[in-house]
């Protein structure tokens, strides 16, 4: 049964032992490696790498930067860069071994593990091996599903900006001189409204057809970031003010961050096994990942500099309110829409085999496309139910992606390769990188979990200062939510909870002369008692009449 390109049963092993490695051998990562013909090129390879690593991740740097310090973030994300590489690296080398061990012609990620753990000393790992390969491919799932729940919601952040700004954009990209109070709809319609797209783009399973979309992804990234830094290297502020150091418990969320955006990992293998030649993927690993860690340097740090205390979770949040920079945010969802595809291919060619080989062949289609749709609204329904993006990076890079990009890969070696007679440094530079990824991963997602529960501070983005609200349009209906905009055309996000919104539904109690009695942390009422914008961590708040 074919669907678009991909035949279920003709990548089949009749030589398997068992229905489990009969429905591995399914999976993106077990694709034989293609035909001459219709293999990917190295080109069409370093495409789908690029797209991979650049991702939603790649504008959230700035504000890891901030969490690490202008000098020790760079340093360290040129060093969790070449460490993440070179577990690539391992991960290629072990699955390569381990396949002419086992006589297959390849093996994927969880195969790796478990044919490894086969072979080591330890009895009980030896009967416990298959365990090996169900972690990891239960951490590929979270990790791949986890990329995706974060492009929904990057996604329905900027459709909603795009939309309820257009009538308030313009081609003059000066701050703003006053605030104006804009209708806006839940971001969950949003949500909503992508959704029925993505079921459609899901559907698409060749890597090579999925390489059209990529180049197409790749070109509107290329455009956004020319953008990008075209605004962020002009008139950059002095330096000497920002802190070279972080706190330690800001530069763990910068740990999950970081991990996060090298979002390739998941796709090294199926994308290796799938090229034309594959003796030539470590040139095409090493071109593409140095170009990547280039990037995320640069932006990174030109991007904190640019906005100091002041960066967003995501740069696009800094950018002005004018059609050029709002075009920004439209080319770069245009690319985190296709590369929604390409990260979603690696849960869904796990979970899958297992689905279709419940049911006879009449009901493959039909269960094929019923997971599809289950597993990109379960997507749907965790950016619904944990709307920040920042700590949702940092806590799927703090628990799965550290887990698959530095803990695994050098226990692999080790086990691998360890009754081979490894050397001494390569035993201990293993178990370093191991015990480096494990700590982050503990203490990232630990910070990443209480930030997440802390409460969510109704703020206006990109505000430094004070500013009279004495000229406030008010031009919306009652009873509708509004959005904010600060003199920097910075946007309120109002995830709402009832108590806000009967508050943010009555525009007309702003205005001159009226005292701040909103009781929240932090307030800071103008002597004269008019309204005032308030002063809270750095950001505005919209002074209130009514206590909640």
């Amino acid at each position: 049964m074919s669907l678009l390109g991909r035949d279920f049963h003709s990548s089949l092993d009749d030589g398997s032992k068992s229905l489990l490695e009969r429905n591995s051998n399914v999976t993106a990562e077990n694709v034989h490696p293609a035909e001459e013909a219709s293999g990917l090129s190295r080109m069409q390879t370093l495409i789908h790498l690029l797209k991979c690593n650049i991702g939603t991740g790649l504008l959230g740097l700035p504000l890891a930067m901030k969490n690490a310090g202008l000098l020790v973030g760079p340093i360290s994300l040129l060093g969790i860069g070449v460490l993440t590489v070179h577990c690539m690296v391992i991960l290629l080398n072990c699955a390569h071994h381990l396949s002419q061990r086992w006589q297959k012609t390849f093996v994927n990620y969880g195969e790796a593990m478990m044919y490894s753990l086969e072979t080591c000393p330890n009895a009980w790992l030896r009967t416990h091996s298959v365990w090996g390969r169900y972690t990891v491919s239960f951490l590929l799932i979270t990790t791949q599903l986890g990329f995706c729940s974060v492009y929904f919601m990057f996604m329905a952040d900027n459709l909603q900006q795009m939309v309820e700004e257009a009538h308030m954009t313009s081609n003059n990209c000066q701050p703003r001189k006053f605030l104006v109070l804009a209708p806006i709809l839940d971001i969950r319609f949003y949500m909503l409204t992508i959704l029925p797209f993505l079921m459609l783009l899901v559907f698409i399973q060749n890597l090579k057809l999925l390489s059209i979309f990529s180049s197409l992804a790749n070109i509107t990234t290329l455009g956004s970031m020319a953008l990008i830094f075209e605004y962020i290297v002009q008139e950059i502020p002095d330096p000497s003010n920002l802190p070279l150091m972080a706190s330690w418990k800001t530069f763990l969320l910068f740990f999950g961050t970081a991990i996060f955006t090298f979002e390739g990992v998941g796709m090294v293998l199926p994308l290796k096994n799938q090229m034309r030649d594959p003796q030539q993927f470590p040139f095409v690993l090493y071109l593409g990942m140095s170009l990547v860690i280039t990037l995320y340097i640069c932006l990174g740090t030109l991007g904190y500099m640019k906005f100091g205390s002041s960066t967003q979770a995501s740069i696009t949040l800094n950018l002005p309110n004018c059609w050029p920079y709002q075009s920004v945010k439209l080319l770069y969802s245009i690319g985190i829409f296709f590369t929604y595809a390409l990260q979603f291919h690696v849960p869904a060619d796990i979970i899958l085999p297992f689905a279709v080989s419940q049911v006879s062949e009449r009901w493959t289609l039909f269960v094929d496309l019923s997971v599809r749709i289950a597993l990109v609204c379960l997507t749907c329904v965790s950016a619904i139910l944990i709307p920040r993006l920042d700590l949702v990076i940092s806590f799927v890079g703090s628990v799965s992606s550290s887990a698959l990009a530095l803990i695994i890969p050098p226990l692999l070696e080790l086990i691998t390769f360890y009754p081979e007679d490894m050397s001494c440094v390569t035993i201990a530079k293993d178990i370093m990188i191991s015990i480096l990824g494990l700590l982050g991963c503990v203490f990232g997602t630990y910070q990443a979990l209480y930030e997440l529960i802390q409460p969510i501070s109704h703020s206006v983005a990109n505000a430094t200062g004070e500013m009279d609200l004495t000229q406030v349009s008010t031009h919306t209906p009652q009873g509708m939510p509004f959005l904010v905009w600060d003199c920097f055309g910075g946007l309120l996000y109002l995830r709402t909870k009832p108590s806000f919104d009967r508050l943010y539904h009555q525009p007309h109690l702003l205005g001159k002369g009226m005292p701040f009695t909103h009781d929240i942390p932090g307030n800071r009422q103008s002597r004269d008692g008019n309204a005032k914008a308030i002063v809270f961590s750095n950001l505005q708040l919209l002074p209130l009449r009514h206590k909640i």
